[in-house]
C-alpha cells in the first residue's frame, strides 16, 4: 500500500446479536509507511453496528500525526454509506431524526466519530467481508472487479490482496475482543459465584 497515505481496516463483530445478552468486538488495522498497529477491543450487550463505528473512533483516535489522507477499509455497508453519501448531514438537520422522524440509532458513537471529520482528508472504501485468500483465482478476480466497481479502478490486484488479508485481520481481532468481554463477564460470574458459596 502507498506509504503517501495512512491506511485503516476495520471490522465489527458480534456473536448472538440477536439476544439480549451478547458480546461484540472490535478489531483496527493500522499501516503507514512501513508501521503497522494492531488494535482490538469488546463489551457486552451491544450490536454489530456499534462495534463497527467503534472500530473506525478506536483506529482514527489511535493517529498520532496529522496532515496525510486516510483511507479506511470496511465491509460495513452502514458504516460506509453513512459517511459516503453523508447521511450524517440530513441527520443533524433534522435534529438526530431518520427521515421517518426516528431518533438516529448510535447517535452517541455517530457524533463521537464526527468530531474527526472536520479538517481530516478521509477517504471511505468497501470491501466484501469474509472472503477466503485461497479461493480460486475466478472467484478472487471476480471480487477484485467488484470492489473496482464500487470504489474506482485506482487499485491494482496486489493491492486489493493486500486489503482482502488486513481486512479479514481486523475481522479476527473483533472476534478476539468480542471472546475477551465474554470471558471477562464469565470470570466474574464465577468469581460472584464462589464468594456466594464461599
Amino acid at each position: 500500500m502507498s506509504a503517501q497515505n495512512l491506511d485503516i481496516f476495520t471490522d465489527g463483530a458480534c456473536s448472538g446479536n440477536q439476544f439480549d445478552e451478547n458480546a461484540g468486538g472490535w478489531g483496527s488495522v493500522l499501516e503507514y509507511a512501513g508501521r503497522r498497529k494492531e488494535l482490538h477491543g469488546g463489551e457486552l450487550n451491544t450490536t454489530n453496528n456499534r462495534m463497527e463505528i467503534i472500530a473506525l473512533i478506536e483506529g482514527l483516535s489511535a493517529i498520532t500525526k496529522q496532515g496525510y489522507p486516510v483511507r479506511v477499509f470496511t465491509d460495513s455497508a452502514y458504516l460506509a454509506d453513512c459517511l459516503r453519501k453523508r447521511w450524517y448531514e440530513r441527520w443533524r438537520a433534522n435534529g438526530w431524526k431518520t427521515a421517518n422522524r426516528q431518533p438516529v440509532e448510535n447517535r452517541d458513537l455517530w457524533e463521537r466519530l464526527l468530531a474527526f471529520l472536520p479538517g481530516m482528508d478521509l477517504r471511505i472504501y468497501i470491501i466484501k467481508g469474509h472472503m477466503a485468500q485461497n479461493a480460486r483465482k475466478e472467484t478472487l478476480e471476480k471480487a477484485y472487479a467488484k470492489f473496482r466497481e464500487k470504489n474506482g479502478d485506482s487499485f491494482s490486484y496486489e493491492e486489493f490482496m493486500h486489503i482482502v488479508e488486513q481486512n479479514n485481520r481486523a475481522d479476527a481481532l473483533a472476534v478476539l475482543g468480542a471472546e475477551e468481554a465474554k470471558e471477562g463477564k464469565e470470570g466474574k460470574e464465577a468469581k460472584a459465584a464462589k464468594r456466594a458459596h464461599g
